[in-house]
């Protein structure tokens, strides 16, 4: 059977963490910085889990993750 390519773009944004959950960067940190609180942009640089709703479609984009 042929290996699976993986997927680059997930594979930059995603990584998986010891019991399977797939953990992500938080979104609004890139740019219109000077309108958001300075908590607010602290509490962004912290990474989230991904929902679990989308957990399977990131999966199968990470075969060997």
């Amino acid at each position: 059977m042929p290996k699976i390519k993986t997927n680059k773009g997930a594979k930059k944004r995603f990584k998986l963490t010891k019991s399977g959950r797939i953990k992500r960067a938080n979104a609004y940190k890139s740019h219109l910085l000077e309108s958001k609180s300075s908590n607010r942009k602290r509490k962004l640089r912290q990474s989230s889990i991904v929902a679990a709703s989308d957990e399977k479609k990131i999966k199968r984009m990470l075969p060997y993750g």
